[in-house]
């Protein structure tokens, strides 16, 4: 069995947040969040990074973690880039919007032949999943159906207190298997319970707060890789009907397809930790005296790589 691979997807801008959030440091050692997402990787077992990232932000991306990463782990480079879609489809004129998480995931698929995790580069995940998925894909394979899992958040250790967060709301079986995953693109805290809209605002729905939620934290097959690529077409026969300008491929819409189909199952492995990111800038202080608490506590040393 090979070794599963840390695939982090770092190509978004973060348009709520303005810059690139994904190279913003939350420590006085100049840190940033993917930092100690590598660092426990890297302890839980995985030695090899794929970065998914814009072609123009290389240098800077380079500079700001991708160079002392490669001192302990095998790094690659992949680029999402919005021409890279079928050749009978075109780019609408004006958008400037990547196609997606699946999409970003898509344009690593000549550099994994194995299981791989995939993970965003701007949420702090918490050691113990990085151990559940490691141990998940060190010792389950494909048989007669793919063998996913995924790590899940309670809904109500994922908010922010400074505006609306995305979150894919899940529902699991008995057994703790995915059974569907919703993709709920505003939600926001409402005192101590959570509501979303999907009218911009002019009614709500509530969400109870221990809903478990994704947080693109996914282990895969390399099998997932060629499923993407299958569906990617269809997706783009709809979306550029429907919402040109704005249409995304999303990684839970893939994962629903091969459930609904009965041809995968995705273990939920669930996490009590709370998830920590910087949606927005109000989000950093809190970030910061987190990573300050939890290297006050023993997780982790001051210097990362020394």
């Amino acid at each position: 069995m090979k070794k599963p691979v840390l695939v982090i997807m770092a190509a978004g801008m973060g348009s709520r947040y303005g810059g690139l959030k994904q190279i913003d440091p939350v420590d006085e050692q100049g840190h940033i969040i993917m930092d100690f997402s590598i660092y426990d990787a890297k302890r839980a077992g995985f030695e090899k990074v794929v970065f998914i990232i814009k072609k123009e932000n290389e240098t800077d991306f380079k500079e700001a973690i991708g160079n002392r990463v490669e001192k302990v782990m095998k790094v690659e480079y992949v680029f999402q880039d919005l021409h890279n879609i079928p050749e009978e489809y075109q780019v609408p004129e004006g958008r400037v919007k990547p196609w997606g998480t699946a999409h970003a995931v898509l344009s690593a698929i000549d550099v994994i032949d194995g299981p791989f995790v995939v993970i965003n580069a701007d949420d702090y995940y918490g050691k113990d999943a990085f151990e559940k998925i490691y141990d998940f894909l060190t010792t389950h394979e494909d048989d007669d159906k793919y063998r996913y899992a995924m790590v899940g958040y309670q809904l109500k250790n994922t908010l922010t207190d400074n505006g609306y967060v995305s979150r894919g709301v899940c529902t699991l079986d008995e057994n703790n298997y995915l059974v569907k995953v919703v993709e709920r693109t505003r939600i926001e805290k409402k005192g101590d319970a959570a509501a979303y809209t999907e009218d911009n605002g002019e009614t709500w729905a509530e969400l109870p707060v221990d809903s478990v939620v994704s947080m693109n934290m996914w282990g895969f097959s390399a099998s997932f890789l060629q499923e993407i690529k299958a569906g990617f077409s269809a997706f783009l026969e709809e979306g550029l009907k429907a919402n040109p300008m704005k249409c995304e491929y999303y990684l839970p819409t893939v994962v629903t397809n091969l459930l609904l189909a009965d041809r995968a199952t995705v273990s939920v492995l669930t996490s009590k930790d709370k998830w920590y990111g910087i949606t927005y800038k109000e989000d950093k202080p809190q970030v910061v005296a987190a990573i300050k608490n939890l290297k006050d506590n023993g997780l982790y040393p001051e210097k990362l790589w020394d």
